[in-house]
C-alpha cells in the first residue's frame, strides 16, 4: 500500500489540540481518509468551529488537558459521540512564545523563565499527554485494542539553547511515550511517536522570524500522510516506532523492503 492509498474509513480518532497547527492538519487528513474525528481545544467555541470546518465526520470538544476532570469529561464525550475510540493522537501543546515571545531573536536563559510559565508548558506538553493517555488507554485495552500516537519534536529542539521549558517538556513526553510502549508491549494497544522533522509553520513560530528562515519551514501538512498511515490497517501491529514525517516515505520504503 502506498502512502497515498492509506485509508482510515470508520476509524474513530481523538486529536487533542486539534484546532490549529499540526493538530488541525492531522484532523483534516484523517477526515479526508474517512475517519470520524473528535478535536479538542481549551475554548469550546473554537473547538466547535474547527469541527464544523472539517464536516459532518468531526466533533469539537472543550478540554483543557491540564485538568483531570476536564480530561475525564472530554474523553467520555468522545467515546459517547463517536461510539468508541480506536486511536488517540496526543498533540495538545503550547510553545516557547508563551514564555518568551521573542525566543528566536532574543533567547533567554533558564533562570529568566518564570516559574508559572515553566509549569504551564510542562503541564500541557507533558502532564497533558499523561492525563489523556491514562484515561483513554484502559478503555482501549478493555475494548480489545487501539492505538496511541504521541506527537514529538526533534531531539535538537529538546536541547536547544534558550528552550526552557519547551525542550524539557517535549523530551519528557518522548520518554513517557517510550515507557508507555514498554508497559503496553504484548497488549492489544500500540504506541508510536510522530514528529514533523523540523520547525513547522504554525502559530508557535515567533513573529520576528526572518522571512528567509520562514520560507524554509515545513508546512503543517507534512503530518498528513504518516498520520493517515498510522490510523490505517497497514499500520496494524506497528509499535514503539519513532517516525519522522519529513522522512516518512523513505522510512516506509525501507520498512517494506
Amino acid at each position: 500500500m502506498s502512502t497515498t492509498d492509506a485509508r482510515a474509513d470508520g476509524v474513530r480518532v481523538l486529536v487533542t489540540g486539534g484546532t490549529s497547527g499540526l493538530g488541525a492538519a492531522m484532523a483534516a487528513a484523517l477526515v479526508d481518509a474517512g475517519a470520524a474525528v473528535a478535536v479538542t481545544g481549551r475554548d469550546a467555541a473554537r473547538a466547535e468551529a474547527a469541527a464544523r470546518s472539517l464536516g459532518r465526520n468531526a466533533i469539537g470538544i472543550a478540554m483543557d488537558v491540564r485538568e483531570e476532570d476536564e480530561v475525564e469529561r472530554g474523553v467520555d464525550r468522545a467515546f459517547e459521540d463517536l461510539g468508541g475510540l480506536d486511536v488517540l493522537v496526543n498533540n495538545a501543546g503550547i510553545g516557547m512564545r508563551t514564555v518568551n515571545p521573542r525566543f528566536f531573536a532574543a533567547p533567554q536563559p533558564f533562570w529568566m523563565v518564570s516559574p508559572q510559565g515553566f509549569r504551564d508548558v510542562v503541564a500541557t506538553n507533558l502532564s497533558g499527554y499523561f492525563l489523556v493517555a491514562r484515561t483513554v488507554v484502559p478503555r482501549l485495552v478493555a475494548a480489545g485494542g487501539g492505538r496511541v500516537v504521541n506527537v514529538s519534536m526533534n531531539h535538537s529542539t529538546m536541547n536547544r539553547k534558550g528552550f526552557v521549558p519547551y525542550g524539557p517538556a517535549r523530551a519528557g513526553a518522548e520518554a513517557l511515550s517510550r515507557i508507555m510502549a514498554a508497559d503496553l508491549a504484548g497488549s492489544p494497544v500500540t504506541v508510536n511517536l510522530l514528529l514533523p522533522g523540523g520547525a513547522t509553520l504554525t502559530g508557535m513560530i515567533p513573529e520576528d522570524l526572518p522571512e528567509e528562515m520562514r520560507s524554509r519551514l515545513l508546512p503543517a501538512s507534512v503530518m498528513a500522510e504518516p498520520i493517515r498511515w498510522l490510523c490505517s490497517q497497514a499500520a496494524a501491529g506497528v509499535h514503539d516506532q519513532r517516525i519522522v514525517a519529513s522522512e516518512f516515505a523513505g522510512w516506509l520504503a525501507e520498512r517494506s523492503g
